[in-house]
């Protein structure tokens, strides 16, 4: 099924408070609020009023600042109004003023009969269209949606994947009586914005923050913690894999291979953790969260630990060198 078509009415509509807030009203043109946005980009259009029509893009929302503006009552005014009639034989998605500033008559009247939304904003021009870019930037990013778990974990956002009934929502709601938070459980929705950040949330906004517990049921995660324990997104900054021990497997027991996990064109690194009575999947999540963060921060344990060993078997007898490489389970 093809995906819902985002119209000018639909960015009017969003619901967005304080730094996003786009405080958009219409001023006329409203049988062309239907218009279809279709890039995630704006065009400043004074050298096409100008006369310059080469490189006019007018399938994106066309801005008018203080300077546009007054240019247009500048055409009024001398009656030179071709250019403006020839401005609007385009089809654009819709006209935006700034610091609260109107179009002069002439402008409207022609925005009228082409049908071409005129919006206006008291947002200053600089700080509207960072408003509107990142807006944009996020309806028009990539997505895609993955079955797992989305959690923040000492402010690292953990993705835990894992066959279906490996303990996922269980390893996610102790973490959650841990004090972390839950983003999204069953269904995670990801996006990629600014071309290399991974931001998830739920797939679906009323049972974002609801779990499935096998044996228990549906539990509300924000009636039973509070508030504190869930976030609407998260940055996802690690994958963790949750898989049943496999004894033929050779699992990675120093660290030192780092693997990655592509999503959207983002490499992420990638940890595959095996699942068996005993072990304390949650707490291991904890630890790997801060040692993620470490790692961050420029220390890396298992680098420290191999150049340690390497320096010990440089200044060691040749007896404790063989001793070393006879044992098979000194790690």
């Amino acid at each position: 099924m093809a995906e819902k078509q985002f119209t000018v009415l639909d960015l009017m509509d969003l619901e967005l408070r304080e730094h996003n807030s786009l405080n958009l009203r219409c001023l006329g043109g409203r049988k062309g609020l239907s218009r279809v946005i279709s890039m995630p980009d704006l065009n400043r259009p004074g050298l096409t009023l100008a006369g310059f029509y080469d490189c006019f893009v007018c399938e994106r929302i066309q801005i008018f600042g203080k300077g546009e503006t007054a240019y247009i009552q500048k055409l009024e005014t001398e009656g030179n109004i071709q250019s403006l009639e020839r401005f609007f034989e385009a089809v654009m998605p819709c006209c935006i003023f700034t610091w609260g500033l109107a179009p002069c008559d002439t402008f409207l009247a022609l925005a009228e009969n082409a049908g071409c939304p005129v919006l206006q904003t008291p947002v200053g021009t600089t700080e509207f269209v960072s408003r509107l870019l990142r807006i944009l930037g996020d309806i028009f990013a990539p997505r895609k949606s993955l079955h797992g778990v989305l959690v923040e974990v000492y402010g690292q956002g953990i993705l835990i994947l894992g066959d279906s009934g490996v303990g996922k929502s269980e390893a996610a709601l102790e973490l959650i009586m841990h004090g972390h938070r839950l983003v999204a459980d069953d269904v995670v929705e990801l996006r990629c914005v600014s071309g290399n950040i991974v931001m998830g949330t739920g797939a679906n906004k009323i049972i974002g923050h609801h779990m499935e517990i096998r044996g228990l049921g549906i539990v509300n995660v924000t009636h039973l913690f509070g508030i504190g324990a869930i976030r609407d997104k998260k940055q996802v900054q690690l994958v963790v894999k949750l898989e049943i021990w496999d004894a033929k497997k050779d699992y990675d027991r120093i660290g030192l291979e780092e693997t990655y996990m592509e999503i959207l064109g983002v490499s992420i690194p990638l940890l595959e953790i095996p699942v068996k009575p005993g072990r304390n999947i949650p707490v291991i999540i904890e630890t790997v969260a801060m040692n993620e963060r470490l790692k961050k921060m420029g220390y890396n344990a298992a680098r420290e630990f191999n150049q340690n060993i390497l320096k010990w078997l440089e200044s060691s007898t040749p007896h404790a060198r063989s001793v070393f490489f006879g044992s098979e389970d000194i790690i």
